[in-house]
């Protein structure tokens, strides 16, 4: 090892770079610079050698050439312990450099902006940065790179202890970093393009979607399985990973599944909105004002299964709400997880009594990924979201239509069938889901199971099925039961006999022409 004699410094994000450069500055390090960064340094009190006066040759072409020189590369690439190497240096002037702090021009913050255009975008695509950034990083036995300003504290304190020199170990970890930053914005800069030159295309060739892990979890689906949590690499994040965990122990694999589904749920609705999920499936659902008799409803749907569940909540937990959550645990057993946009105080202080029960707030419920994907061995199936929310039509093909009391039931439990495992029943009233029959290999089984957990409550209740009927005896089922009128997508062979079906008992039948499988 050898201590740091040479550092080049060159910036977009200048947080805490000051303080890091003197600190060098302090261990006896030479700084060069360019542009913005050394007018910043020198504007601290801080002394720099242009990379411009040290290369003997200027900035041009709107700053787009700087670093791109021989110089500069040389003093990165050449390895220390190959004489042909440091003789070439020599020969040319060139100086070895020993630590690069690098990080790019904000091509993601500028995309974000809702008035960019392909210009703007274009201007902010870095080239030096990451030349350098990769030539540091294959280097890095002998060269430090730094992208990430957080770092900058440890590095010193590290270089004071040692010499000015820092240990293999921490130089190999940060070129992974640097690798996986290069890689990141090489990423952000295809997925823009992809949307803007080919936007004629749906599914770009490459699907490049970096990940960042965010936690490591307790265990996976299973207690000898290992997981973490990796949210999207975003300026922003979005869904579940913009969640903030305000009480209880740390989630599980399975709570993050179950998550998705209560948050898909909840963002579907403007009137509050309540759902109960067990094993990635809904055990009950409800609609309407107050907040906390939603829950209630949303609870008695199935309570039984509801043991152990997680509720999600479209509105802000007040103190009714936190109370109706803490009498259906009394009754009813252990919650996992409440999701919410946020909570009054008192209902936060109050749903803390239970050091078990985790709380999450996430005030942006709309926010969600653009893709909906599900690894399989070898690969990706990769998709779009499932963004049909109230059926885009709706055409009757009973004799008897429904009533308008029955339609919005139906519409209500046309939408809480999307959020159930297919194949998928849900009888409702109302605006509340009283059965839920889902993740079964035959339709009618489905029923049956949605009009078992119904109950008597089946009478004068409506059903949705998230696919066609293929033979009527699912249809003959719900009749049976008491349910009055059907939503399915339709496009059956077997579609005429449900009709007739319907028609014997009188019932309505409203057909929507698409599907919503959720496996």
């Amino acid at each position: 090892m050898a201590r740091v004699k040479t550092a080049l410094i060159s910036v977009s994000d200048k947080t805490g770079v000051r303080d890091f450069a003197a600190g060098l500055v302090d261990l006896g390090v030479n700084i060069l610079s360019s542009g913005g960064t050394a007018a910043h340094l020198r504007d601290g009190g801080i002394a720099v050698t242009d990379v411009s006066d040290y290369t003997g040759f200027p900035e041009m072409m709107d700053g787009r050439v700087k670093t791109l020189h021989p110089k500069i590369h040389g003093g990165l690439l050449a390895l220390r312990d190959n004489p042909d190497h440091l003789a070439a240096a020599e020969k040319h002037g060139i100086t070895l450099i020993d630590l690069v702090a690098v990080n790019l021009y904000p091509f993601e913050q500028t995309i974000a902006k809702p008035d960019v255009d392909l210009m703007d975008a274009i201007e902010n695509i870095d080239i030096g940065g990451p030349s350098m950034v990769r030539s540091a990083a294959k280097n890095y036995r002998s060269v430090a790179i730094v992208v990430n300003p957080a770092r900058y504290d440890d590095l010193l304190q590290e270089m004071r202890g040692n010499d000015a020199d820092l240990s293999d170990d921490t130089r190999a970890q940060l070129a992974l970093e640097a690798f996986a930053h290069t890689a990141r914005y090489d990423a952000a800069i295809h997925n823009y393009l992809a949307g803007t030159v080919s936007a004629d295309q749906p599914f770009p060739r490459f699907f490049l979607h970096p990940y960042q892990k965010a936690n490591e979890l307790r265990y996976g689906e299973n207690p000898h399985q290992q997981a973490a949590f990796y949210h999207r690499a975003l300026p922003s994040p979005v869904g579940l990973a913009a969640a903030r965990q305000l009480h209880g122990r740390a989630l599980s694999f399975n709570n993050y599944l179950d998550l998705e589904t209560v948050l898909a749920f909840v963002r579907e609705f403007q009137q509050p909105a309540a759902i109960v999920v067990k094993h990635n499936s809904p055990c009950g659902a409800a609609l309407g004002a107050p907040l906390a008799q939603s829950y209630r409803d949303a609870l008695a749907g199935d309570p039984l299964s509801a043991f152990g569940g997680i509720i999600g909540l479209n509105r802000p937990v007040d103190t009714d709400t936190a109370q109706a959550i803490l009498e259906g645990i009394e009754r009813h057993g252990f919650m996992e997880c409440v999701l919410a946009p946020g909570y009054h105080p008192e209902a936060l202080e109050a749903l803390k009594q239970k050091k078990n029960l985790r709380l999450l707030e996430l005030p942006d419920l709309a926010s969600a990924d653009p893709w909906a994907f599900k690894h399989v061995s070898g690969g990706l199936v990769v998709q779009s979201p499932d963004a049909e929310a109230e059926p885009s039509q709706l055409d009757v093909v009973t004799k008897r239509a429904p009533t308008p009391q029955e339609e919005a039931a139906l519409k209500f439990a046309w939408i809480v069938c999307k959020h159930a495992k297919s194949n998928a029943i849900v009888i409702a009233r109302e605006t509340k889901a009283v059965g839920i029959g889902g993740g079964l290999t035959s339709r009618v089984d489905a029923v049956n199971l949605a009009v078992e957990k119904a109950g008597d409550r089946s009478q004068g209740a409506v059903l949705a099925s998230d696919a066609f009927f293929p033979k009527p005896d699912a249809v003959d089922a719900a009749a049976r039961a008491g349910v009055t009128a059907i939503i399915q997508p339709g496009g059956s062979l077997g579609d005429d006999e449900a009709i007739a079906t319907c028609d014997s008992h009188d019932m309505a039948m409203l057909f929507t022409g698409v599907r919503h499988f959720r496996h």
